[in-house]
């Protein structure tokens, strides 16, 4: 039986990089160093959250620290001038087979897609970093819209740029907010299991372990991959 969707959209932090516990601990020691009391379970929620969310917590940290009233883009200066002088090894973190599934998905006639929280100059870094560029089409960042994950409407999008329902498509997320905003749009969502960060994937379709994991994927009803 053949692979049972026209297209995969892939998330990228968490999905194609194993990004979220590399930001989850940076946190930890921006929060240390300026002195803004971040707490595990603010990194924990900061997991898979929209860029713009991001915002409104870094500024909410930074008020906190001491640093008074900044906008977002303000704040995320603040941010970015301290991680600058972090190197953040996007290569080494590329997550095992993923390379080798998106040429496969390719090969079978299967369109790639991304969609990522993340700012699409970030994405860009990411993919280049990687030896991704050119492999995903369309990308598409939720800078573009008011709101990302988990509302749908970066899914949505993302199914209008590509010309199909969303029942021809799949999205792979690892996030309750990227999972949330697959369903919404009714994709059907195939998680990459995570376990580190203690929240549920309970509503997707279904877990996979490793990302080539997905090309066995014969029935899009079937859950026994958990």
């Amino acid at each position: 039986m053949a692979f049972p969707f026209k297209a995969v959209i892939f998330d990228m932090d968490g999905v194609i990089v194993d990004t979220e516990k590399f930001y989850f601990d940076e946190l930890a020691v921006m929060s240390e160093e300026l002195g803004l009391g971040i707490t595990e379970e603010e990194r924990k929620r900061q997991v898979g959250m929209s860029h713009q969310d991001f915002q409104r917590n870094l500024q909410m940290w930074m008020r906190r620290g001491g640093r008074g009233e900044l906008t977002g883009d303000e704040a995320e200066a603040v941010y970015n001038e301290w991680a600058s002088h972090r190197p953040r090894p996007y290569a080494r973190l590329l997550n095992p087979g993923v390379a080798e599934t998106v040429e496969a998905l390719h090969e079978l006639g299967v369109r790639v897609a991304l969609a990522s929280s993340s700012p699409l100059a970030n994405i860009e870094k990411v993919l280049d970093a990687c030896g991704l560029t050119g492999r995903f089409e369309p990308i598409v960042s939720g800078e573009q819209f008011h709101q990302s994950k988990p509302n749908p409407e970066i899914y949505l999008h993302t199914l209008d740029l590509l010309g199909l329902p969303a029942g021809a498509c799949c999205c792979v997320e690892d996030s309750v907010y990227g999972i949330a905003a697959g369903k919404a749009a009714g994709i059907t969502v195939v998680a990459k299991r995570e376990e580190r960060f203690g929240f549920s994937q309970d509503e997707a379709d279904l877990v996979i372990d490793a990302i080539p994991d997905l090309l066995d994927i014969r029935d899009p009803g079937d859950r026994a991959a958990r």
